[in-house]
C-alpha cells in the first residue's frame, strides 16, 4: 500500500476516533479536530520516508491510545463527577485472589 493511502488511514482513523471518544463535547471535538489538522498541515511536506514512516506510527499509537484510555467526564455538582465510559472501555469485573486457583 501506498505511503500517501497509509497517511490519509490514519488521519481518517484519528478524526473517527475523536468523534467516538468526545462524543457530546463541543469544546473537546473542535479541540481535537484543530491538532489533528494542525499536525497533518504541518508536516504534509516532509519526504524522507523514515520520517513519515516514524508518524504513520505515532499517528497509530495516539489513536490507540485515544480509544483505549480516554474517558468523559462531567461535572454534575460542586464535589460530583458523572463519568460516562464507552461501551469498549467496560471491562467485566473480576475478583482479584491472593491463592491461585486449585486444579480440579
Amino acid at each position: 500500500m501506498g505511503t500517501r493511502l497509509k497517511v490519509l488511514r490514519v488521519f481518517k482513523k484519528l478524526h473517527r476516533t475523536r468523534m467516538d471518544v468526545f462524543k457530546e463535547d463541543e469544546t473537546a471535538l473542535g479541540a481535537a479536530r484543530l491538532k489533528i489538522n494542525d499536525e497533518f498541515k504541518k508536516n504534509k511536506n516532509e519526504v524522507s520516508e523514515e520520517n513519515i514512516q516514524k508518524m504513520i506510527k505515532m499517528g497509530s499509537d495516539v489513536e490507540t491510545v485515544l480509544r483505549e484510555s480516554v474517558v468523559q467526564m462531567e461535572h454534575v455538582g460542586e464535589n460530583t463527577l458523572l463519568l460516562r465510559p464507552r461501551e469498549g472501555l467496560l471491562r467485566e469485573n473480576v475478583p482479584y485472589c491472593d491463592e491461585p486457583r486449585k486444579k480440579s
